[in-house]
């Protein structure tokens, strides 16, 4: 990937850059998958990780789960889900997200320094994704919640070291300035 590449996937629609990951252990949970799926889910997010040379942990201290993925048929279900608003800071999302015919959506908190302190991933299972495989999209959903791309992205191995050398403990767990995907280019081609 190049610069400019880098730079892309971390810039918004208003024209801001974001390139945060995060500055904590992860602590996942997953909710609404079988056994077997969750299975699937739990190594490839143990191995993205590991990959990035960032810890996991059983808990967070502060909030018990940090990463939450949750994995419905439709929006609907999120009613099922106790304090939605109140965890998503987002009144009517369920509502929202059949309005926009989202398939997924993805929102994250962060610390004082700017490293992720939370992320919350909802997938709806009964559209696009339905036919997804399991382990594709396990590993698309861990890149997607490994660091702040501003646009969709697909599971590769430039992704993958794109991650790898974000999580490089010299740099900052944010930037906001363009300029730092010249340095995660040079960590790149040096990896």
């Amino acid at each position: 990937m190049t610069a400019d590449q880098i730079a892309a996937a971390f810039t918004r629609a208003d024209g801001t850059f974001l390139c945060a990951r995060w500055g904590r252990p992860v602590a996942p949970v997953i909710f609404g998958l079988s056994d077997e799926s969750l299975d699937i889910f739990r190594g490839a997010i143990r191995a993205g990780f590991a990959h990035a040379r960032h810890p996991l942990a059983e808990t967070d201290p502060e909030m018990g789960a940090n990463l939450m993925l949750f994995f419905v048929r439709d929006w609907s279900d999120l009613a099922d889900i106790p304090d939605l608003d109140r965890l998503t800071d987002a009144p009517g999302l369920p509502d929202r997200l059949a309005r926009a015919e989202a398939d997924q959506y993805r929102l994250f908190r962060f610390d004082a320094d700017g490293g992720i302190r939370a992320c919350l991933a909802f997938l709806r299972m009964g559209g696009a994704l339905a036919d997804s495989h399991p382990g594709h999209l396990a590993e698309a959903i861990f890149m997607r919640c490994a660091l702040t791309f501003a646009r969709d992205i697909a599971p590769s191995a430039p992704v993958a070291a794109l991650i790898r050398a974000a999580y490089d403990p010299v740099l900052p767990v944010a930037a906001t300035d363009p300029a730092h995907a010249l340095r995660l280019a040079a960590r790149m081609e040096g990896a």
